[in-house]
């Protein structure tokens, strides 16, 4: 089995394509699946076209090459229908019908679904999310995943927001091996 995918795996880029922050990012072991998604994806924006690049590089070591990604048109405001990743034309392809709060990474051979942690979610819930949709064996659905982060009991933005921030931009988006 190979490890979650994470910010740790991020292969060198090349200057011109380096994102200013590499993706937050959790998923599942390869394996078996189960559960409603394959791990959990926190975007900075709510712009697909330029959080997408940097995010489908960690997919693509998974998947091959990436053919195109799949999201919910009530989720996202205008997307272009196609990006070039690391050389290759990715179609991206809104419908009604994906579910929402997802997006569908499809490779050569395989696929990914990843919760999309809503950007405006505090640092610390986020956080709570990524890794609970990113446990080998987690079953929730997609609103029980977001309501975990909800209920999570953070505290109050000023107290977490700021510092959970810094401390996930520093540690490459990996939560302290003591949680």
């Amino acid at each position: 089995m190979s490890p979650h995918l994470d910010t740790a795996a991020l292969p060198a880029l090349k200057s011109a394509e380096q994102p200013s922050r590499a993706p937050r990012l959790r998923s599942k072991p390869a394996g078996p699946v189960t559960g409603h998604v394959d791990g959990a994806w926190w975007p900075r924006t709510r712009d697909l076209g330029t959080e997408l690049p940097a995010l489908l590089v960690l997919p693509a070591l998974r998947l091959d090459r990436i053919e195109r990604v799949a999201y919910c048109l009530a989720d996202w405001p205008r997307a272009p229908r196609h990006l070039t990743v690391d050389g290759a034309v990715v179609r991206l392809e809104g419908f009604r019908s994906q579910r929402p709060g997802t997006v569908t990474i499809v490779g050569a051979r395989d696929r990914l679904t990843l919760l999309v942690v809503p950007p405006e979610t505090e640092p610390a819930d986020a956080e709570h999310i990524l890794t609970t949709a990113a446990h080998r064996d987690n079953r929730d659905t997609v609103e029980n995943l977001l309501a975990t982060g909800n209920a999570h009991g953070t505290g109050t933005a000023a107290d977490s927001g700021d510092e959970a921030a810094q401390r996930w931009d520093a540690e490459g988006g990996r939560l302290p091996a003591s949680v």
